[in-house]
């Protein structure tokens, strides 16, 4: 198999790795900015080079209805359409499909659902889910699941049962008709907030062998000390020579506590989602360009921080492009965001190799301060882990 995982050190449950795939190598723990139509929104592809980002993500259900998984295919996938050599990950577009809410139908073949743009009606089942996929040409591609509300014990129990039951035909599509060489297919472990759950989730999913395992249906409106006390639950349940991936989950502080629970690699769209709304990610919190503070102050957004933006800008000029809705300022606090927490990842990293990571990451949660302080949660502190 070209997709191995080596654990180069530990320290507590924070790993510091490297998986290969078939595009390359990812050194983990690491973040991948997700480029849902095929693109890091207000990024350049040469500018994601430039950041160091080594893993993107793009979305299975967007992508198979604009502009189609077909058209990509002939384009030699996602790679070839969108002139990036680095590793991709897709999603199998069930979180889209489930989000939708009153514009689907599940039962235990798959999902009907109607678009959200024209109202036209898709089918996706499991092995269409692998088989848009296959098409998209990601290096790790996802079983196709059904992510509910974390807190409704009946609708969590439906779900893991049918996320299951999907799991093994998707197992038996990619066996079927995928490239195994090509494409890591990763399983995802559903349970919502309710330990018993993830842990019968977690030994079925892994009783596969597969090449990943992901967490998913987190950072979904449970609390962070949930979010927290079920990663913490569910990582000493998957295999330590495999990658472990938290889905949708991207906030500085839960990177942080996110690694030091075992987890590998994280995505989500935040970084770029608040630029567009002007908000800035620092080591301090997140600030808001609009405010009149900013108007005519002459420091970058973060004394210190070494990007692009900071390098060549004042909070005054961002905040003028903020104010005035000019793309660039979408674009400049988007790189400033990814490189804050592209940077955090790798500085986590070293800490891990170095053995000082209990201190690195308790001096970055002593200094930041979240967006809700309740937020910040102090039930599992970084040393109890």
């Amino acid at each position: 198999m070209t997709f191995e995982f080596s654990r180069e050190a530990k320290q507590g449950m924070a790993r510091a790795g490297v998986f290969h795939t078939s595009h390359g190598p990812i050194q983990t723990p690491v973040f991948a900015p997700v480029g849902t139509q095929a693109t890091v929104k207000a990024v350049e592809q040469r500018e994601l080079v430039e950041l160091g980002a080594s893993l993107i993500l793009a979305n299975t259900y967007h992508l198979h209805l604009r502009p189609g998984d077909d058209l990509i295919r002939d384009f030699g996938g996602l790679h070839g359409f969108m002139a990036w050599d680095g590793p991709i990950l897709t999603d199998s577009g069930g979180f889209q499909v489930f989000s939708l809410g009153g514009l689907n139908k599940i039962d235990e073949e798959g999902v009907t659902f109607r678009d959200h743009l024209d109202g036209s009606l898709h089918r996706f089942t499991p092995e269409i889910s692998i088989q848009i996929q296959h098409n998209l040409g990601a290096d790790v591609i996802m079983a196709f699941d059904e992510c509910p509300k974390p807190d409704d014990r009946a609708i969590v129990r439906g779900a893991v049962d049918r996320t299951h039951a999907w799991l093994t035909r998707c197992v038996e599509e990619h066996h079927r008709s995928g490239d195994l060489n090509r494409q890591a297919l990763f399983g995802i472990v559903q349970g919502g907030i309710f330990p018993e759950m993830r842990a019968e989730s977690a030994e079925f999913v892994c009783s596969m062998d597969l090449p990943g395992y992901a967490i998913g249906g987190l950072a979904v409106g449970e609390s962070k000390p949930d979010m927290y006390a079920m990663i913490e639950h569910t990582t000493p349940l998957m295999p330590e020579d495999k990658p472990r991936y938290l889905m949708g989950v991207g906030s500085p502080e839960d990177l942080v506590h996110g690694v030091a629970r075992g987890i590998d690699i994280f995505d989500c769209v935040l970084p770029t989602r608040v630029a567009r709304n002007g908000a800035a990610l620092t080591r301090q919190g997140r600030i808001n360009m609009r405010n009149l503070q900013y108007a005519t102050d002459s420091e970058p957004i973060e004394p210190g921080c070494t990007c692009y933006t900071c390098t060549h800008f004042s909070r005054a000029y961002v905040r003028h492009l903020v104010k005035v809705s000019e793309i660039l300022g979408h674009q400049l606090l988007s790189m400033h965001n990814l490189h804050m927490l592209l940077n955090l990842m790798r500085e986590l990293r070293a800490a891990i190799l170095s053995g000082t990571f209990v201190e690195v990451a308790g001096a970055f949660l002593e200094n930041y301060q979240t967006v809700r302080p309740e937020d910040q949660s102090t039930v599992f502190p970084i040393e109890s882990v």
